[in-house]
């Protein structure tokens, strides 16, 4: 047996199914948007049932639609059965999920939320099913034939209900306009959530480990407070600390040969004047744009008036996890 050639067989057999899906989207799914929208707008949530294969497919649903801010639980039909039926209130849809669409314990859950009269989504690749005809919105998942050589394990079709329910997530996502922030609120504890969560106040160097002259020092004075801070450039401020340059330690060696006593230069003379800036409240991960952009490794930080409030090094990005 060929086993790259197997396994890609039933890769392009899911494929197929994969694009069969996508070519038969039509206003069936914007009606099922347009549904989900209406009930989280009323503080409905999703309820998704499915049992067999497609019980992971509906967990990993539920689970994908509330990271993106979508409130949504996964109910078993047999829990449902024995108390969870609890979970449903009204405003409230379900979607569910049944290839046939005709499994015993999907259809005694389905006649308890018709009595409820909470909406219903089928997902199923039988349209014409007891569960079709019992739901509200139909969402077709046919394929031809499942991956495996006896075209009985469910493959095709699971794969195809995953990426239906991953494209009504981030339909979701967009019309309801979630955005980086919101998503980063909603996963505190993960690298990315806190990445997009730091400020630039939380990464600024201050105190001590901050490079500071007044616009009158000199290039000598400028590299002391480099040294003492460990830093790799120097702001420079005037009387009223509002910030009039940077000096940087590239600056520095370009200067050398420049100057038979580069040390008594002024730094008013030798600075760039205006330098980039950001505020204490720009996001931490905007900052890597900005270096990118403008080929540069340090960053003031001023306040609202101008003045020094901290600079930003980008050798203290990689402990911050930001790049």
């Amino acid at each position: 047996m060929d086993y790259i050639a197997k396994a890609r067989e039933v890769i392009d057999i899911e494929l197929a199914g994969l694009q069969r899906l996508r070519a038969g989207l039509g206003s069936e799914f914007t009606r099922a948007v347009e549904l989900l929208l209406e009930r989280l707008r009323q503080r409905g949530k999703i309820i998704v049932t499915g049992i067999g294969k497609n019980a992971p497919i509906g967990q990993k649903m539920a689970a994908t639609l509330t990271s993106t801010g979508c409130p949504a639980v996964f109910l078993h039909p047999s829990d449902a059965m024995h108390g969870d039926l609890g979970l449903l209130a009204p405003g409230d849809v379900v979607i569910a999920l049944s290839y046939s669409g005709a499994s015993e314990e999907m259809l005694n859950l389905i006649l308890c939320i018709k009595r409820a009269e909470v909406p219903i989504i089928a997902i199923t690749g039988e349209p014409d099913s007891a569960l079709g005809r019992n739901s509200d919105v139909i969402l077709p998942v046919t394929v031809e034939r499942e991956a495996g050589p006896l075209n009985l394990a469910p493959t095709t079709s699971t794969t195809v209900t995953l990426a239906l329910g991953d494209a009504l997530a981030m339909v979701l996502l967009e019309a309801r306009g979630f955005k980086m922030e919101d998503y980063a609120k909603l996963h505190p504890g993960g690298a990315i959530g806190r990445t997009l969560l730091l400020k630039v106040a939380d990464i600024m160097r201050t105190g001590e480990r901050l490079a500071w002259v007044r616009n009158d020092a000199r290039v000598k004075d400028a590299v002391l407070a480099m040294t003492r801070a460990r830093a790799g450039a120097v702001a420079v401020v005037d009387a009223e600390e509002r910030v009039a340059g940077i000096f940087t330690d590239g600056d520095l060696r370009r200067h050398l040969a420049d100057s038979s006593n580069p040390a008594e230069l002024p730094i008013a003379q030798v600075m760039t004047p205006r330098p980039i800036s950001v505020s204490r409240d720009h996001l931490a991960v905007d900052v890597l744009a900005i270096y990118e952009k403008h080929n540069i490794d340090d960053l003031v930080v001023v306040d609202e008036h101008g003045r020094l409030a901290g600079m930003v090094d980008i050798q203290d990005l990689p402990k911050f996890k930001i790049l």
